[in-house]
């Protein structure tokens, strides 16, 4: 296990970053995994559908965040040319492959504040 970049990873693959990093700087993100899981259990959204299913973003974080996901090859923009022209977003092969992380993240918050929920009481 290489510790010369992140301490658990396996080297850089040559990139500025570990593969650590890079995934840390998806989901790790505040919104990022939030509007993966909506395009995963939604599919296709236009921005609207989007913004209603991730309760309490606004429109300038999620242009943002998509704008950010898209740069990095999780999601694909689609505009529909209808009348008015529309736009979707969905999740390219690489946004599809988060599934398991994005659940994994679930799973263990769930039982971090399970957790921290009892040693509260």
């Amino acid at each position: 296990m290489d510790r010369t970049g992140d301490e658990y990873s396996v080297g850089n693959g040559g990139h500025d970053m570990g593969p650590l990093t890079a995934a840390a700087a998806i989901v790790g993100k505040k919104w990022h995994p939030r509007i993966v899981v909506e395009l995963l259990r939604d599919g296709p959204l236009g921005f609207n559908d989007l913004k209603e299913s991730v309760d309490g973003i606004s429109d300038k974080v999620l242009s943002e965040s998509l704008d950010d996901l898209q740069e990095r090859d999780i999601v694909h923009r689609t505009v529909i040319d209808d009348k008015p022209v529309r736009v979707e977003y969905s999740l390219t092969e690489w946004g599809e492959e988060l599934e398991q992380v994005v659940t994994a993240m679930d799973e263990w918050g769930t039982r971090y504040l399970d957790r921290t929920d009892e040693s509260a009481e």
